[in-house]
């Protein structure tokens, strides 16, 4: 039992509205009994002890940045608020570096810059929290360079509720002969609010050596250089539009291998509804000196036969420069925070012709008046794609691209249009299976950090593929089988979550 007792917040206190307002999505909200601020792990053992006793629903909440209604739902009755616990140091006895569940990642890339010069391949926004992120698979910037950064998870604390309802405090290890190894790998892919509240976290490369803290990942970038370039829409027609994603996925579709010496750029092609007037190609080189060459001949090679892109910027800056303030312009949200609906997929190919039509018509149709629709590709594979699909709980490991369709909105009364342009693009882009990336040669089904509720649906689902087999494949039955054991009550559920 713990011997500290967490801080309840009520809903008369301040603090208790700044807990429920710093979520990011604002199309759900949440209204608990109370919420507990958890500054230690011996804390979040007697809130979570404390809510399973009086029968309380309960969620955690780290940096707030859930897609979907996971914390915000109305059903849930006390939510329990780790981002105080923020400790990041080398812990020599376990011969890894910890970070604990409410760093944020920008705090974490800081830390592990500052302290050691190493650096683990964590998301691209800085505000995301490391307690669900890291469970869900967690990918940025540095992916195809690096791969996940569950791949450098050497082991991880959690709380547990067992059979008779008594909350304890669990370490799982890497190594296979740990007796909690089941739980290490569903916290490397398996999403989190499955099994247990995560509070910390320790990081080690698989083939690390010595207890060096400079050497137990790798090592930072010495520099990053940064690219920025658009086409406007007036000088894009459907030809070209063809012309620029078939060139754009045939580059990805090349240079994805894990031996391929582009896996050091990362790149997204975003492009808005035409009512915006932007089509937007962003990316970052790790190359250092070459790295503007390599930018050129990727901008050669994605607009060839095209209109050269205009507003071009190249900067070099470090690397603690970046990720502290990754495009500032794609991450900037206006004051009070959007609605939004996310919708993703992961590419093993390039999107087809059709695809490609499909994408041009929802992109410039006027019948849709939806200013915040746009869609995103993002380049993938590379280290990531060298690990097995069942080595990690992290199942998509074929991909080339993570491909999101999405929308956001301020008015309350343009939720509606705004779910109906987004689910109907997503379901013509995958007519041909039913609707949904269902995992086969084209697709690599979809990633759970990016969930989508939709895929519980019948009437957008239509493939007759279950959503769990969308996110982890033949992973599932594994995760079930963790889940029976390590919560039989149930006591960590959502929308998603795993079925024991």
């Amino acid at each position: 039992m713990a011997l500290v007792e967490s801080v309840r917040v009520e809903a008369d206190d301040p603090q208790y509205l700044s807990v429920l307002d710093k979520r990011f999505n604002k199309r759900f909200s949440a209204r608990p009994d109370y919420v507990c601020v958890a500054h230690s792990s011996d804390e979040v053992v007697d809130a979570v002890q404390t809510a399973v006793s009086d029968g309380r629903r309960l969620v955690v909440t780290s940096g707030g940045h859930c897609l979907e209604a996971f914390v915000s739902d109305p059903d849930v009755r006390v939510i329990i608020d780790v981002s105080p616990m923020k400790r990041i140091y080398h812990d020599a006895e376990m011969g890894a570096i910890a970070v604990e569940a409410g760093a944020t990642v920008g705090e974490s890339f800081r830390a592990l810059s500052d302290n050691w010069g190493v650096v683990v391949p964590l998301g691209e926004y800085p505000a995301i929290g490391m307690g669900g992120h890291v469970v869900g698979g967690a990918f940025g910037f540095l992916c195809r360079e690096l791969g996940l950064a569950a791949d450098y998870l050497h082991a991880v604390e959690v709380v547990t509720v067992d059979a008779e309802g008594r909350a304890s405090l669990v370490v799982a290890k890497r190594e296979k002969s740990d007796p909690n190894h089941d739980l290490w790998w569903a916290h490397t892919g398996g999403g989190g609010g499955n099994f247990g509240v995560v509070t910390r976290y320790w990081f080690r490369s698989p083939d690390a050596s010595g207890n060096d803290p400079a050497k137990l990942l790798p090592g930072a970038p010495k520099s990053i250089t940064t690219f920025r370039a658009e086409w406007d829409w007036s000088e894009i027609d459907e030809r070209s539009f063809f012309g620029l994603l078939t060139n754009h996925g045939r580059w990805s579709e090349q240079n994805s291998d894990v031996r391929s010496e582009n896996t050091s750029l990362w790149t997204l092609l975003l492009v808005h509804r035409q009512q915006l007037g932007k089509i937007i190609i962003r990316g970052l080189s790790t190359l250092g000196d070459r790295a503007a060459q390599q930018i050129d001949d990727y901008l050669s090679a994605v607009s060839d036969g095209l209109v050269a892109p205009g507003g071009r910027e190249v900067k070099r800056m470090s690397w603690l420069e970046f990720a502290l303030n990754p495009f500032p312009d794609l991450f900037a949200m206006p004051p009070g925070g959007v609605s939004t609906k996310v919708k993703d997929a992961m590419l093993k190919k390039r999107l087809t012709n059709r695809q490609i039509f499909v994408a041009y018509s929802y992109m410039s149709r006027t019948d849709y008046d939806v200013m915040g629709g746009a869609f995103g590709l993002a380049t993938y594979g590379g280290r990531v794609n060298a690990v097995p699909s069942d080595a990690t709980a992290s199942a998509q490991r074929s991909s080339i691209f993570d491909m999101a369709c999405n929308t956001g909105w301020i008015d309350p009364r343009e939720e509606e249009k705004n779910l109906q342009w987004v689910r109907a693009f997503y379901r013509d882009l995958f007519a041909e299976t039913g609707g949904v990336p269902v995992p086969g040669d084209r697709y690599d089904g979809t990633f759970i950090n990016h969930p989508d509720v939709d895929l519980i649906d019948p009437t957008l689902n239509t493939s007759g593929v279950p959503w769990y087999t969308l996110y982890y494949r033949e992973n599932y039955p594994r995760l079930q089988r963790i889940k029976e054991r390590w919560d039989p009550r149930n006591v960590f559920h959502h929308a998603l979550s795993v079925r024991a």
